[in-house]
């Protein structure tokens, strides 16, 4: 499910491929273009959903497949030996400024607590 005015979902539509560290039916991963790690990257639904609190209970599958890949691209890129974070933003005045829910992978550093 697309939306025209979604950045996100131009990128999944409209991509090239060495943008994309991994796809599938219903998941795309690519690097945030504003790194905030020496590894950053978006795991992105393909269905537009604006943010987790949009999220039903038939997009379950969605959020289950989003982790399952987490936990393959850390394992993947050798993540897992060192840590990672995961964040999801919701709304403004977490930090969000793509409404398209996705998941934000992070390691490459020492990532101190608390955040923000």
């Amino acid at each position: 499910m697309e939306n025209e005015s979604c950045v996100f979902c131009e990128i999944m539509v409209n991509r090239k491929p060495e943008d994309i560290v991994f796809e599938d039916e219903q998941v795309t991963v690519f690097h945030d273009i504003n790194p905030q790690a020496p590894v950053h990257l978006l795991i992105v639904p393909k269905k537009h959903i604006a943010k987790l609190s949009d999220v039903t209970e038939q997009d379950s599958k969605i959020l289950c497949r989003m982790m399952e890949i987490a936990r393959e691209m850390a394992v993947k890129m050798n993540l897992n030996q060192q840590g990672f974070r995961l964040v999801m933003n919701e709304g403004k005045d977490s930090g969000q400024s793509i409404f398209h829910m996705h998941l934000h992978m992070l390691s490459g550093r020492r990532l101190m607590w608390p955040p923000g």
